[in-house]
């Protein structure tokens, strides 16, 4: 340690040049650094780890405890399917009756309405009974999967967390950001799949765009989770076999013609689910009656399939095995056809009546069926797997609006990578097709979508001119008893002689003692760091600029002269377009006078 000091504290690092080079360095590793990137490194693993301990019980428990052994009865037992799914259904709408909060929120909805509505806080009080309803739903045959309960587990513990590591420099924004990471670790997890986990992460909250700053978190916790999972179930593909290996320039345009169609049925069902789980919703009855209804219709659906086709194939439960079965196995088209139907109407009855669970497997396992037996009736090709994997790939594309995930799953849990080009083809035009119809109801459009028309506006088309301003030698406490009170806005320029020096928010109030009001001026307290633009920037990349991360929350225009022009907020923005995407100017903005300043414009 001598040695080491000694060396420091020598004259050659006190040399000019070593200290100009050691500023430049610490300015380019602030500029790497900037996204805070290494905050992750230690949050993100821990969401994972936590995950996917979580997960990997649930999965043992259903996979390995719970449905093999039922299912086993259900098949040499038909009788046994309705009062088991009644059972299983009754003791679901018990926990979700009498311990959630909200009955009707839960699993991969419930993530996605606290991303867009609650900043990523999930109520975690009933945590552990919804998990248990998910395995009641799940394990007694319900038509559902495992994805459910592990986008909801992953995504609940994510939230939680952030109340636990905030020391670690985590900021209010940061929770959703661990939110999807946590569902993406979830997914990863419960498919032995992480780039899927990470793809549906950032696809879930949007049909139409995906959720970007979420992809580092998600990354990293995706990694871990799948890692825990393996460490300890296994590393062995969840549908993996050896199928086609390679496909003709035909079966492309086969793809496209399979896409549309199951695009049409994906639309289809999913108005019909989501116009169902509202009525559902509404009924006023108990709610446990509506899971035992939900059960009961389930059970039939079960019932008439193994009936009529007797055998080890059955539209009920996660169905794991089913994908198996319809991947490598030439199974007659009127049996596949029949297990397509009435596997949707299942999944129907299983989750419109309240059933916590998801529906990304029963739809994988609808188009899958629909592709095996479209290869089989209408090509006559023994290459029915590679229309099954499309068929796959296309209803999770049109049902989720997720079309990458959708891709990237099929060929990560079947390792079958010949399938990606016939799937991405097939899931493209299942996506178009199916125009905005989601599974998801809290599934939205991205806010950047409603302006799509306005490319080519100028920002001096909707900015303020009419500025509220506040004097830099003012207190807060007067900034506080006029602008602030006055003016229903967040954010304010600062301004020192004629001159614009900085910003001050209404958030001030909160970080100062009120005693020390009186005595901190505003110009030492505002963030003197200036966005400045011109008049004919076109207004989709001010859009960008305001919304990007670590963005300031106002932008100055800077008129030819150098002269403040006018200022811009994402709220002048939205304020200024009408529904249909249209402009409406704003050459004069009225704004109350103000006790401090109130002036149209200001020197630089």
């Amino acid at each position: 340690m001598s040695f080491l000091s000694s060396i420091i504290e020598s004259d050659y690092f006190n040399h000019p040049l070593i200290r100009r080079y050691t500023v430049l360095v610490r300015e380019d590793l602030s500029a790497t650094y900037s996204r805070a990137i290494q905050k992750w490194l230690l949050v993100a693993p821990i969401v994972g780890i936590a995950t996917g301990l979580v997960i990997s019980g649930i999965t043992y428990l259903i996979l390995v405890l719970i449905w093999p052994r039922l299912l086993r009865i259900y098949l040499h037992h038909h009788w046994t399917i309705v009062p088991g799914l009644f059972v299983g259904f009754l003791l679901t709408g018990l926990i979700m009756q009498f311990r959630a909060p909200d009955p009707n929120e839960h699993s991969t909805e419930e993530i996605i309405r606290s991303y867009h509505e609650h900043r990523g806080d999930i109520d975690v009080s009933s945590f552990w009974w919804k998990l248990l309803a998910a395995v009641t739903t799940v394990g007694s045959g319900g038509s559902a999967a495992l994805e459910g309960p592990s986008i909801y587990g992953g995504g609940a513990i994510g939230s939680w967390l952030w109340t636990k590591l905030r020391r670690f420099g985590l900021e209010p924004r940061d929770r959703r950001l661990m939110l999807m990471c946590g569902a993406a670790a979830g997914m990863s997890a419960v498919f032995r799949a992480p780039l899927t986990g990470i793809v549906f992460a950032l696809e879930m909250p949007y049909k139409d765009d995906l959720a970007h700053e979420a992809l580092l978190p998600s990354l990293i916790a995706s990694v871990v989770a799948y890692g825990t999972l393996v460490t300890l179930l296994g590393a062995e593909p969840l549908f993996g076999f050896v199928g086609t290996v390679g496909f003709a320039p035909l079966d492309l345009a086969w793809s496209a013609l399979l896409g549309l169609g199951i695009g049409l049925i994906a639309m289809v069902f999913t108005i019909t689910f989501r116009r169902f789980r509202g009525f559902m919703i509404r009924w006023k009855i108990p709610h446990t009656n509506k899971l035992v209804i939900g059960g009961v219709m389930t059970g039939l659906c079960g019932l008439l399939f193994a009936g009529m086709f007797p055998g080890n194939l059955i539209p009920l439960g996660p169905n794991y095995e089913a994908v198996r079965a319809v991947l490598a196995t030439p199974l007659p088209s009127s049996e596949l056809l029949a297990f397509a139907i009435l596997k949707l109407i299942a999944t129907l009855f299983s989750l419109g009546s309240g059933g916590v669970s998801a529906m990304f497997v029963p739809l994988l396992l609808s188009g899958g069926a629909l592709g095996s037996a479209f290869a089989q009736s209408v090509l006559h090709t023994t290459t029915f797997d590679l229309f099954a994997a499309v068929g796959m790939a296309s209803f999770i594309a049109a049902g989720y609006k997720a079309p990458l995930t959708a891709v990237v799953f099929v060929a990560e849990t079947t390792g079958g990578h010949s399938y990606i080009i016939p799937s991405l083809i097939g899931a493209a035009c299942a996506y178009a097709i199916s125009g905005e119809a989601s599974a998801s109801g809290d599934q939205r459009l991205h806010e950047a979508v409603r302006f799509s028309g306005i490319t080519g506006v100028p920002v001096r088309e909707v900015m303020q001119r009419q500025i509220v301003s506040v004097e830099a030698p003012a207190t807060v406490r007067e900034f506080a008893e006029s602008i602030a009170s006055a003016h229903d806005h967040a954010i304010f320029p600062v301004c020192e002689r004629e001159h614009l020096i900085g910003t001050v928010g209404v958030s001030i109030l909160s970080r100062i003692p009120v005693e020390h009001w009186g005595e901190v001026k505003v110009g030492d307290a505002c963030d003197r760091h200036l966005d400045w633009i011109a008049p004919e920037c076109d207004v989709m990349e001010v859009l960008r600029m305001l919304t990007r991360e670590d963005s300031r929350q106002m932008l100055f225009v800077q008129s030819s002269d150098g002269r403040l022009d006018g200022i811009v907020t994402k709220t002048d923005i939205l304020r200024s377009f009408q529904d249909d995407g249209t402009a409406s100017r704003k050459d004069e903005q009225r704004i109350t006078p103000s006790r401090l300043r109130s002036s149209p414009t200001l020197n630089r």
